[in-house]
């Protein structure tokens, strides 16, 4: 299996796009695939800060068969976790299908040990659970010190 090796690319701030496109909250209700957009840079931000004050590293997976996973976090021992990041509660289960399905890729493919943990990091509720096929799902307002 190999592995694309392109960055991918987010503001510092996604707030600045906002601004720049005068954006309101009434104007991204309305579009919600730049809500989404901003969204996945918003928490891909505070992925990095978290990781990185633990000497660790944000990137991002993809494979030339466009298997996805929207956020690796890898500490400085190899450990990993994998997270797929959706605006809405009703994209979780797909979400949790495409990280076991790119998991089990990733792990039958290479001789890479398996993540720690499996998430989805999403939006609008306040409520963190495991579901039963141990993917964790995790509200942006849970990543906090």
């Amino acid at each position: 299996m190999k592995i694309k090796q392109a960055e991918k690319r987010h503001f510092s701030d996604p707030s600045l796009a906002c601004a720049l496109l005068k954006l309101t909250p009434g104007k991204l209700l309305k579009d919600l695939e730049t809500l989404g957009f901003l969204f996945e840079s918003l928490c891909e931000h505070d992925l990095r800060v978290y990781i990185q004050s633990l000497g660790g590293e944000l990137c991002h997976y993809q494979d030339y068969n466009n298997n996805e996973i929207d956020a690796i976090v890898e500490l400085p021992s190899g450990e990993w976790g994998a997270f797929e990041i959706q605006l809405g509660a009703n994209q979780i289960d797909k979400a949790a299908e495409n990280l076991i399905k790119v998991k089990d890729k990733i792990v039958k493919n290479s001789d890479s040990v398996g993540p720690k943990f499996l998430a989805v990091l999403y939006g609008l509720s306040n409520c963190t659970y495991q579901r039963e096929d141990g993917v964790y799902v995790i509200p942006i307002t849970a990543l906090k010190n």
